[in-house]
């Protein structure tokens, strides 16, 4: 494939997202607010519940965010976790519940105390020289998790029976760490209507591509893996790929095809989908052919 004629194909892609992709998108809560440190709080926990079906997802978030006012910032700046056991004493996602958004809600405040901010924590345990940020996503990960949680679980330790963790998943486990990477994104990435631009310390070349289904499966027909996996190794593999596209900013690319398939319904076999998507001629699946 000629990676030039790739390049053109993408970078038109990613011109032309629209409103109504970013309305089908966890990342357009942190658009409702224009203070960067509400912004950097509704990134985190935008992220953390975004899996499973979009509209759960936005669901799911909804009756969160209903909860915070005009600033999420001030919301975590005040929380109290038994406060907040009752106020959010009947959520569910999927297999996370109350005490694990608690818990979140408290780990982001514990950060912000400890820090300044989510940012300043994370670049405690941040190489900016490194090639990617798989060891700080190890150390971030593990810091967060050695936070004493007693406050919402009455134990220092997190209960078995719960599932905060599974929102703090490290690369050194396997997992893809799909929900952090896109969280970093987010935050990393310059501002770009989609992309925040909120962090300084972290390089946009260091980040890896978040692997969900969508970008598993589209990564596959464009040539950028053959793993069968979404896991870390597949991340890896996709960004590397991505970095000869564009070695400053690989992740660039990521929200325009994830919502191929998100917004778009591609699922490589449909005609008339092929017809229409400008993938159709580098893609290794398309019913065109």
């Amino acid at each position: 494939m000629c990676r030039d004629k790739l390049r053109k194909i993408l970078d038109e892609l990613y011109t032309i997202r629209s409103r109504a992709h970013l309305a089908n998108d966890p990342v357009s809560f942190c658009h409702r607010y224009s203070d960067p440190a509400d912004q950097e709080v509704a990134a985190v926990i935008a992220s953390a519940f975004a899996y499973g079906a979009v509209s759960n997802i936005l669901r799911t978030l909804e009756s969160i965010f209903s909860n915070f006012g005009s600033s999420p910032r001030k919301f975590i700046e005040k929380f109290d976790p038994q406060e907040g056991l009752r106020i959010f004493s009947g959520f569910k996602h999927r297999f996370n519940d109350g005490r694990d958004l608690c818990a979140l809600l408290w780990a982001i405040r514990l950060m912000i105390e400890d820090a300044g901010s989510v940012n300043g924590f994370f670049l405690k345990n941040h190489n900016p020289a490194s090639h990617d940020v798989t060891d700080s996503l190890n150390a971030f990960t593990a810091s967060v998790l050695a936070f004493d949680y007693a406050p919402v679980f009455k134990t220092s330790v997190i209960p078995s029976d719960s599932y905060f963790s599974f929102l703090f998943p490290a690369p050194a486990s396997g997992s893809a760490c799909k929900r952090l990477c896109m969280f970093l994104r987010w935050v990393v990435r310059p501002a770009d209507g989609i992309d925040l631009g909120l962090w300084q310390g972290v390089s946009a070349a260091q980040l890896l591509i978040p692997v969900d289904t969508h970008i598993r499966r589209i990564s596959g027909y464009l040539g950028f893996s053959s793993r069968k996996s979404a896991d870390w190794k597949m991340a890896r593999e996709i960004t590397d790929s991505l970095l000869k596209l564009d070695h400053e900013d690989p992740v660039r690319y990521d929200f325009s095809l994830a919502h191929i398939g998100i917004t778009e319904g591609c699922d490589g076999k449909t005609l008339s989908k092929c017809l229409s998507c400008l993938l159709s001629d580098v893609c290794r699946q398309s019913a065109i052919r």
